[in-house]
């Protein structure tokens, strides 16, 4: 397996939009669309590869802190991982978590802290995978609860 940050380019593009609504068909993520061109503009791409092709892509971006006083302080820059997807057959081989720290090799010297949202409908594997494998920390929250149906 290779991994590297890969610059856009419209042959990565292409890639990376097919596997994005190869995900969203997927329908095990709360609210996951497929990425557009412009969802995927300016964020850094770190890519796992095999023989076969992209078997893995992590997008994200480094952000100063913004009105997250609780968190950290203002101005504290972090990298906002966005998306990190693994292909459906490629999945519990350590695939994931290898690119994870690729890429947190790549940033450590830009950024203090790798933060992520994540929305899967099997939070308890979600978790397992970013607390117990990747040394995450639960800091906090945001629960969904759709009414008035």
């Amino acid at each position: 397996m290779k991994q590297y940050e890969a610059e856009q380019s419209p042959e990565i593009l292409e890639k990376l939009l097919q596997l994005s609504a190869q995900w969203a068909a997927e329908q095990n993520c709360y609210g996951y669309y497929p990425n557009t061109e412009a969802d995927i503009s300016g964020k850094r791409i770190f890519l796992a590869e095999d023989e076969d092709g992209i078997e893995a892509y992590l997008l994200g971006k480094i952000e100063p802190a913004k009105n997250m006083k609780s968190i950290m302080p203002e101005g504290t820059l972090y990298f906002e991982v966005e998306e990190l997807y693994v292909v459906p057959e490629k999945r519990s081989q350590g695939i994931g978590e290898a690119l994870f720290r690729f890429a947190e090799e790549k940033i450590k010297k830009e950024a203090e802290f790798i933060v992520l949202s994540t929305a899967s409908k099997n939070s308890k594997a979600i978790l397992h995978f970013y607390l117990d494998e990747l040394g995450m920390q639960f800091w906090s929250a945001r629960l969904f609860k759709r009414i008035g149906e």
